[in-house]
């Protein structure tokens, strides 16, 4: 089955925050919208508060100037949002029996969600728990067509810049904390260890992980504009997959990049 990536639109439904549904059985339940609108906004409350208290205590005051006067740059870029496997591939599997491809695409969509609140324009590779190979027969055949299609996407999308979103697995479960990749086109480094710096300073404190360039992996070996691969836990560490499948957590992390990347976009 194929999943056909598509630019989102700002009025998209905000993952980023609760679903709630408000008809019950064919009538507006006038209550929960009520309360629908009050989550939205106590949402929206913390995201500003989360991304003031990064930028003040990570980057300074003259960063946020910046970053508020970058709306002619953010109108420029596009940035690809990349939930890596789906469908047949699932991926990883964690210690809960998770499969990797389901946090990706919650991360994921949460993080389209905050960009279009902070002004960029943003494409999902995909949207639902798919695959987007467009042809083959046998898994390694799909998976091939899948990688193929997702480079496609990327290098035919103009002024574009992809985020790559993965979990790690080892066979020891000691080893915890989130880790970036990048590609080996410009810029791609310099994001990669912005974004890694952010990571380890902001949710793993204490660890020594540093950013690395990719090797072997197709899409970032394949890609034309600046591109990172974010793995951002490890789903073979019991409490680190207990904070990956927290909303909480999640939406920290998508915070943390959303404004790092608006940090990387407005120095460029």
């Amino acid at each position: 089955m194929r999943c056909c990536p598509r630019f989102v639109a700002p009025g998209h439904s905000m993952r980023f925050f609760r679903k709630g549904s408000w008809r019950q059985g064919g009538r507006i339940d006038f209550d929960e919208v009520v309360s629908m609108t009050k989550r939205k906004l106590w949402g929206l409350l913390y995201i500003l508060i989360v991304l003031g208290t990064l930028a003040a205590a990570q980057w300074g005051c003259r960063t946020v100037s910046v970053m508020v006067e970058s709306t002619p740059l953010k109108q420029g870029n596009c940035i690809i949002i990349d939930p890596g496997h789906g469908g047949e591939d699932g991926g990883a599997t964690s210690c809960r029996g998770v499969l990797e491809s389901t946090y990706n695409l919650e991360i994921s969509l949460r993080l389209n969600d905050l960009f279009h609140l902070l002004g960029y324009n943003t494409r999902m590779i995909r949207t639902t728990d798919t695959s987007i190979y467009t042809k083959g027969e046998t898994i390694a055949q799909k998976k091939i067509s899948d990688l193929k299609e997702r480079v496609r996407i990327v290098n035919e999308t103009e002024n574009a810049l992809l985020l790559s979103i993965h979990q790690n697995n080892f066979t020891d479960s000691r080893y915890s904390g989130a880790q970036v990749f990048y590609a080996g086109t410009e810029g791609s480094a310099q994001l990669a260890k912005l974004l890694q710096e952010k990571l380890v300073s902001t949710l793993n404190p204490g660890s020594n992980r540093k950013c690395k360039k990719s090797d072997g992996v197709y899409l970032m070996e394949h890609i034309d504009c600046t591109g990172v691969l974010i793995e951002c836990g490890f789903l073979s560490n019991v409490e680190e997959e207990a904070k990956l499948s927290s909303g909480m957590y999640q939406k920290k992390l998508c915070c943390v990049i959303a404004a790092t990347v608006s940090q990387y976009l407005s120095n460029t």
